[in-house]
């Protein structure tokens, strides 16, 4: 295996097990959870079966609430 294949083997257990471990959270809740986790706005797309823009606006509210 390459050492790139791993890493996305890797990267792809970590994103369900975080995502098995929330799975009464929100969809935005997902969202930022897999943010902080270093996952990129098309990717946790990717993972939530949506688009970028929609992980994009979930961020932003998330964010903004949590100034508040």
């Amino acid at each position: 295996m390459k050492r790139q294949e791993g890493a996305d083997r890797t990267e792809k257990i970590l994103a369900l097990l975080l995502l098995q471990g929330m799975k009464a959270a929100t969809q935005a809740e997902k969202a930022l959870e897999l943010s902080l986790a270093g996952f990129t706005a098309v990717e946790i797309a990717d993972l939530l079966k949506t688009n970028a823009a929609v992980v994009h606006q979930h961020l932003y509210s998330m964010r903004k609430k949590n100034k508040k």
